[in-house]
């Protein structure tokens, strides 16, 4: 065998360092899981700091970390599990009832903390002469907008506080696709002449991305859908079915970067599509296969990138343009603190205040305490934020400008003192906000914890028990209106039980449409291929077996 050159082996080398860090990561973030300050995230960042120390010492100062910053790694590679995880594994139900609001918080909100953070920079910025223009301050408004919730969304319990989670959640995926929007349509335009019709071209862009990103995304995902439907992959190997899932998820993310739109947005919506339709096309061992891989496919990159940010904070060339002026990037990392926290609270409580005009009952409506929680939970600064900062301020991941310097090492700070300090607080702080769970009974969401489709089998005239629920709210109170309708002589419309309850009626028409057109289509619960010998076909008659008996 030939010997390998010196840049493979170090290469080799660095990839072996990294693989036994991740593995030391999980180990010791599965032995502090009860700890009452750490979580898995602090703690992958404080093992990639030490590693930084620990390389400085070794090479005498002149590196510190085995593997440099790549915005491409981080967008192309690493991000795409982690979003896409997370539209798949959603509980859809509490998500789309809390659409508005999550559409509210994560779009409108990052919009109003962008404003906040763009004009703060431009104030106190421009008087330290940091050499900054003005897309630098928009830039920053943009990048610092984008939120990372990892280290709350680990401590709230989907199932004890689903209308905390499906908020702290939902924003936190629209907010980041909000961000990368905004700092592509900032770069995008000629700012240099600043007018209302350049705004309105921003915001017109903006919502052609959003609606664009989010088609796409469902496009991409009931064509996955169809494929496997059609096509039946599982009568013959389960192992297709997997990968065809796994590569049109990622297509969908790729297409989207190809056609310069959210792939963000697209690759989240195309996971929720494939939960809905997709995974329920596929062979039993497949569906429990897919809900694994993608899941820890997301936990090994999350732990990965905080790794890697936690090593590439300590790199020796950044700082040394900065070590002739540390008050002003002691004095930047804080004002950017503070228009982190005022920016975050200036949407969170007074959208949280129009959200509750719309909710009637007590229990929908969203508590001080829960929104100090939602306000809390995006203070933290992350992998997004890092991204888009080296976009913004360096050449291939290096800087040679001492304004530039000076921001992307207090963007580095900011991402370390928001992850470590702040998360180490949230555990506490959420246990001490949230309410005991003897008050929680009341609150607990209506789905269990196991998804029904593990629990429910696939029967074509087996109804959703929770979507019997809420159609038969939705009709008792058609019945009810209809009733008291007649006395005035007046019959109730659809508009009139849309503006009543808009969530509810949505819902019903929707499932309506869904099961009359998209399911006999696209398949999904109920609506599945029955192939003789096939483990969907096997279960369904042993089940309907026991339902005889």
């Amino acid at each position: 065998m030939t010997n390998l050159s010196t840049s493979d082996h170090s290469s080799v080398v660095s990839i072996n360092l990294f693989v036994a860090l991740l593995c030391a990561c999980i180990v010791i973030g599965h032995l502090l899981e009860e700890n009452r300050w750490m979580n898995e995230s602090i703690t992958a960042l404080v093992i990639g700091i030490c590693t930084g120390v620990v390389i400085l010492l070794i090479t005498g100062g002149k590196n510190s970390h085995l593997l440099v910053f790549s915005e491409d790694l981080f967008f192309i590679y690493l991000l795409p599990p982690i979003i896409f995880n997370a539209g798949f594994q959603v509980k859809k139900k509490q998500f789309f009832r809390n659409f508005m609001t999550i559409t509210l918080f994560g779009a409108i909100g990052t919009l109003i903390s962008f404003i906040i953070i763009s004009l703060g920079a431009i104030t106190f910025f421009q008087k330290m002469n940091l050499g900054l223009a003005i897309g630098d301050y928009l830039a920053i408004g943009a990048i610092f907008a984008a939120t990372d919730s990892v280290c709350t969304l680990q401590v709230l319990n989907q199932d004890e506080t689903p209308l905390l989670y499906s908020l702290v959640f939902g924003e936190g995926v629209v907010n980041d696709a909000t961000s990368v929007v905004l700092f592509n349509a900032v770069q995008n335009f000629d700012l240099s002449h600043i007018s209302t019709s350049v705004a309105l071209q921003l915001v017109g862009n903006f919502l052609y991305l959003f609606i664009t990103s989010t088609v796409l995304g469902v496009v991409a995902g009931l064509l996955s859908a169809y494929v496997i439907k059609k096509l039946y992959f599982g009568r013959h190997s389960t192992d297709r079915e997997v990968a065809i899932m796994m590569l049109m998820a990622y297509l969908s993310y790729m297409l989207a970067e190809l056609c310069d739109l959210s792939a963000i947005l697209t690759v989240f919506f195309c996971g929720i599509v494939m939960s809905h339709y997709t995974w329920h096309n596929v062979t039993e061992s497949s569906r429990v296969t897919t809900k694994h891989t993608f899941a820890t496919l997301s936990f090994v990159a999350e732990i990965f990138i905080f790794l890697y940010v936690g090593m590439d904070a300590l790199d020796i060339e950044k700082w040394r343009f900065i070590s002739d002026s540390p008050k002003t990037s002691v004095s930047v990392t804080s004002i950017l603190l503070g228009l982190i926290l005022v920016g975050r609270a200036a949407f969170v409580f007074p959208l949280s205040f129009l959200s509750n005009l719309t909710r009637k009952s007590p229990y929908e409506k969203i508590s001080f305490k829960q929104q100090v929680t939602v306000w809390w939970a995006g203070l933290m600064r992350g992998a997004v934020s890092m991204a888009l900062a080296y976009n913004q301020f360096t050449r291939s991941g290096h800087t040679q400008r001492h304004g530039n310097a000076i921001m992307i090492t207090s963007t580095i700070s900011v991402v370390l003192f928001s992850t470590v300090v702040f998360g180490l607080i949230t555990k506490p702080l959420v246990r001490l906000l949230l309410p005991s769970s003897k008050q929680l009974g009341r609150m607990i969401s209506s789905e269990p914890v196991t998804p029904k489709s593990f629990i429910v089998p696939l029967l074509g005239n087996e109804h959703d028990p929770e979507v019997d629920l809420d159609e038969q709210n939705i009709v008792n109170s058609q019945d009810s209106e209809t009733n008291r309708g007649d006395r005035n002589g007046i019959r109730p419309s659809s508009l009139r039980m849309l503006l009543r309850k808009p969530t509810h009626t949505v819902h019903y028409y929707w499932r309506k449409f869904d099961d009359g057109f998209m399911r006999p289509v696209f398949g999904g619960r109920g609506f599945v291929p029955y192939v003789p010998g096939s483990p969907i076909e096997q279960s369904v008659h042993q089940w309907q077996g026991e339902a005889k008996h």
